[in-house]
């Protein structure tokens, strides 16, 4: 019996069948218990000839839910003056958690993955927010409870930069400031960032051949 090694060309096994999904919120404060979620945009992730590329892109806007609390500062770093101005178009936590939970449950069942694992920069930040709103709702969170990709310690590691803008760049993307801390850009950036760095390192796997 002699060993060969095939490249890694499934999803569910490029990760350890964790299905990496990028994640970015956008927050009226720091506080995951107090201070609102107010944007939420995901992007899920494909793989093709072995190489991880960015997939759909889903993005909600949402209420404050009740009793929390909204920094001035930081609605005016994010850009909205009125998290309840009717063009927002926003949504309750529960309608916007289901609504973007959905396609990442359909996504675990296509692929076989057993758990969705938040790719974020700064990624516990996200992840803190994502699971403090799913348990307020009474929904259960797709993601790994602590586990994260976080695209500052790799872009540290691939690039030595750890902000996002001049890690995207470096990556050899465009960078738009006037779109910057939108969910859905910073999330898409994200993406490419994290895919162009896992796709420097394709991985193996050992096979039996009799």
């Amino acid at each position: 019996m002699t060993q060969i090694e095939r490249p890694v060309t499934q999803i569910q096994e490029r990760f350890r069948k964790f299905l990496p999904v990028v994640i970015d919120v956008e927050t009226a404060g720091f506080d995951p218990n107090k201070n609102a979620l107010l944007e939420v945009a995901v992007v899920t992730l494909k793989m093709v000839d072995g190489f991880l590329h960015r997939d759909q892109t889903y993005q909600a806007n949402i209420l404050p839910f009740p009793g929390s609390q909204l920094d001035p500062s930081a609605l005016k770093f994010i850009g909205i003056d009125d998290p309840y101005h009717p063009f927002r178009f926003a949504v309750s936590e529960k309608e916007a958690l289901e609504t973007l939970f959905s396609p990442i449950k359909q996504q675990l069942k296509e692929t076989g993955c057993t758990r969705a694992i938040l790719v974020g920069h700064n990624a516990f930040f996200d992840l803190n927010f994502i699971q403090a709103a799913a348990e307020r709702c009474k929904i259960k969170s797709p993601f790994h409870q602590f586990s994260t990709f976080d695209t500052v310690s790799l872009a540290g590691l691939a690039f030595g930069q750890t902000v996002l803008a001049k890690a995207v760049q470096l990556a050899g993307f465009d960078w738009d400031n006037s779109q910057a801390h939108s969910a859905a850009y910073d999330t898409e950036k994200t993406a490419d960032l994290f895919c162009h760095i896992v796709n420097q390192w394709p991985i193996q796997l050992p096979e039996n051949n009799d």
